[in-house]
């Protein structure tokens, strides 16, 4: 099967463009791309078969047909203009449904190889009522998870947790849509971001914020007075799983499923790569990463330091030059690729220097029996239990350095308007995603265009 089809078709399927798999560097020879898009068309028909639980020959045929409902769809969707209120796939993927507001057009629909249904309102009506209620989100029941269109039933349907029902109802009716338009079920769903963890990146609890230190197996390090055992977190979302402070001062995070470990600490702009934990002599070079004054470099002066602060005297510190500012703490301290451990305090700042502490990571590893997340180790989604490390369907890490002449990184976050440099050209972000291992600029022109 042509590629090109099957990626218009994947596509279609996910609503974001990003077939990444199968696109190739303009230098590629032929022999090249006829290999390596083979090989990304297999690995894609095979998840499909694994996740569909369809055979791969089911999985192309599902792809060729859902190319062709799409490209059915978009054509009805531009001649029925108002008319037009929705689509929808059968549980196959083979019959393609188009609803209408005119009767009159339904020969129009089945012309286009798709089966009409007369509904009573259209698409545009639907995502007006929508608007309505998005208008007021911030009114919205604790216990609505989310609200969506459903053009398979015509309507507005409204999720409610359980005994939230007439408040969801109530809710919908004060936002000013119609009762008859609106439905609700009854959901379990208690959503929430998924978030790459990524060493120097902020995070929050209560009213309080402080830095990731490193990712490891079930979530990530950081210090112990940024929180005590069984306080809740979030961006990442989870909960301290322990903490030691004063005395020491480090504390681990166990992440709700879906939140992602990476071996990666935020550069300010850019990521490097987190290699192993070897420690580094006195006098060495060492940087740090925090969510307040991003990237800072000293060197090691001291190792076994105490230090006493207001809460009491931590022991077993390393003593630094680097500066560091509040909000920072608990963000990571590296040596070239290598961990070396996590923002205690001290004092100073960015702007007329100071000493800085940081709790060694060797202790906080061996304490919690955790691993760290390193490069070439696969990433593993969190769990709820530290010991599992379940692969996700992502590219595995990246590796230990830069594209030769540029400013591109995987693992990093590029928004809109964002820029980025790679092989001697710069690149300007069309839709904003987090780069992975493969997308590099000239990759995918669904992302990036030539800036």
């Amino acid at each position: 099967m042509n590629r090109k089809i099957l990626a218009a078709a994947a596509a279609a399927i996910t609503g974001a463009g990003l077939v990444t798999a199968i696109a190739l560097t303009p230098s590629a020879s032929a022999g090249q791309q006829a290999t390596a898009g083979d090989q990304a068309q297999s690995e894609m028909l095979a998840a499909m078969a694994r996740d569909l639980k369809i055979s791969p020959e089911q999985a192309k045929l599902r792809l060729a047909s859902e190319q062709r409902a799409a490209v059915a769809d978009n054509t009805l969707k531009r001649q029925l203009g108002t008319s037009y209120a929705g689509s929808w796939l059968d549980g196959t993927g083979a019959t393609l449904t188009v609803a209408v507001t005119d009767a009159a057009q339904a020969d129009l629909v089945r012309a286009a190889g798709a089966i009409p249904k007369t509904v009573a309102r259209s698409a545009t009506d639907l995502d007006a009522a929508k608007l309505r209620l998005d208008a007021k989100s911030g009114k919205a029941p604790n216990t609505v998870p989310g609200w969506f269109t459903d053009v398979t039933t015509n309507s507005i349907v409204v999720l409610a947790n359980a005994g939230g029902e007439a408040a969801a109802k109530s809710w919908a009716a004060d936002s000013g849509v119609p009762s008859d338009l609106v439905r609700v079920e009854a959901s379990t769903e208690d959503p929430r971001p998924l978030i790459d963890i990524i060493g120097g990146n902020a995070y929050t609890f209560g009213s309080g914020r402080c830095s990731i230190g490193f990712a490891v197996d079930g979530g990530f390090v950081t210090a112990g007075h940024c929180g005590t055992t069984g306080t809740r977190t979030s961006n990442p979302s989870g909960t301290v799983a322990g903490s030691s402070f004063p005395g020491n001062d480090y504390a681990w995070v166990r992440t709700d499923a879906g939140n992602t470990p990476r071996p990666l600490v935020n550069r300010y702009p850019g990521t490097v790569p987190v290699a192993g934990s070897t420690e580094a002599p006195v006098n060495s070079s060492v940087c740090r990463s925090g969510s307040t004054t991003g990237w800072r470099c000293g060197t090691i002066l001291q190792k076994n330091t105490s230090v006493t602060y207001p809460e009491g005297t931590i022991t077993g510190l390393t003593r630094t030059n680097a500066c560091a500012e509040p909000g920072d703490s608990g963000g990571s301290w590296l040596t070239g690729d290598q961990a070396q451990g996590v923002t205690s305090g001290g004092s100073g700042n960015c702007t007329s220097g100071g000493t800085i502490y940081f709790q060694p990571i060797s202790e906080i590893l061996s304490v919690y029996n955790l691993r760290l997340t390193v490069s070439g180790n696969p990433p593993s989604s969190t769990t709820t239990t530290p010991t599992r490390t379940t692969t996700p369907t992502t590219p595995t890490s990246p590796t230990t350095s830069n594209p030769p002449g540029g400013t591109w990184a995987p693992y990093t976050y590029y928004g809109s308007g964002a820029t980025a440099s790679y092989d001697g050209s710069n690149y300007r972000v069309i839709q904003p995603h987090t780069s992975m291992p493969g997308w590099e600029p000239p990759n995918v022109p669904a992302l990036w265009e030539l800036a």
